[in-house]
């Protein structure tokens, strides 16, 4: 990508990756700080990625408030901001060689489910396990509007003893080894994609971009720690690298729950209109003026 630095010359490489469905709250200016704080420490690069793969709710307000809630904060990135709407056709094709393993089937299951599955883990919701109903149906049979799900158990086979990832984050820290009876009974049978709606998997879309753009070291919450594993087995069946994870705590609210969009009074936009400062929110997320 234009103005960014080949893959192989780089050292610490991380990036933000909001989706553009609502305004930055207090919990998204934790991760964007702590992310750009330390690629600045390590003089490596701070990303800037769109997840805008859910083209329904992803709005270009939302982008634009949040370019400019970003540089309020003082962040800078380094080159042009990365959308994924910009790729929905090159996620799906790069699928063909799960397929032609026979790792992947069609899903015709309730569209409501599978769009669920297909959107990014959040804390507090369980997206349901899949029971195999399709499983065993050949891509032949694939009809329009049907889901790509990953055979896991086949899947699975092919991994390597011992495959696994390295976290640095506090309450995770250490090298994590995959466990394949736990990834069966934990993860199923994953939707990657649905045909006819450009809708792709966010494990899947983030893993791609991830690779494609040389990050070395994602930062993100720890609500996302459990779904790692994903990553690393699609990273391994699709010949990408597997980067360094770092997951952070997360900002909770006076009852102890995980922020989330539709709190708007923690918006960074309502902090800004009441007079507050770039310097007050690091203090209200726990952070100082250098990398925490």
């Amino acid at each position: 990508m234009a103005g960014l630095t080949p893959p192989a010359q780089r050292g610490f490489v991380t990036r933000f990756a909001p989706s553009p469905t609502g305004p930055l709250h207090l919990g998204h200016a934790y991760s964007a700080i702590l992310a750009h704080d330390m690629a600045r420490a390590a003089s490596g690069q701070f990303l800037l990625r769109m997840e805008d793969t859910d083209t329904e709710r992803s709005k270009y307000a939302y982008e634009t408030q949040i370019l400019d809630d970003l540089a309020w904060l003082g962040l800078t990135w380094d080159g042009p901001v990365q959308r994924q709407s910009d790729h929905l056709a090159q996620y799906t094709a790069r699928l063909k060689p799960l397929a032609e393993q026979g790792l992947l089937y069609p899903c015709s299951c309730t569209r409501s489910d599978i769009r669920a599955a297909l959107s990014a883990p959040q804390e507090g919701t369980v997206h349901p396990f899949y029971p195999g109903t399709c499983r065993g149906r050949p891509m032949s049979a694939r009809q329009p509007g049907d889901a790509l799900r990953i055979d896991l158990a086949a899947a699975l086979v092919q991994l390597p003893p011992g495959l696994g990832f390295t976290e640095t984050g506090t309450a995770h820290a250490g090298q994590h080894i995959l466990n394949p009876t736990d990834a069966i009974t934990r993860i199923g049978d994953v939707v990657l994609s649905r045909k006819g709606e450009d809708i792709v998997a966010y494990f899947l879309a983030s893993a791609l971009d991830d690779a494609d753009h040389g990050v070395t070291h994602v930062i993100r919450g720890e609500d996302l720690f459990d779904f790692t594993a994903v990553q690393v087995i699609l990273q391994h069946l699709l010949g990408l690298p597997t980067p360094i994870y770092h997951h952070h705590r997360l900002i909770r609210d006076d009852q102890g729950k995980r922020l989330a969009k539709r709190d708007d009074a923690r918006a960074l936009s309502k902090y800004r209109a009441d007079g507050a400062t770039p310097q007050d929110i690091r203090a209200l997320v726990g952070l100082s003026l250098h990398l925490d």
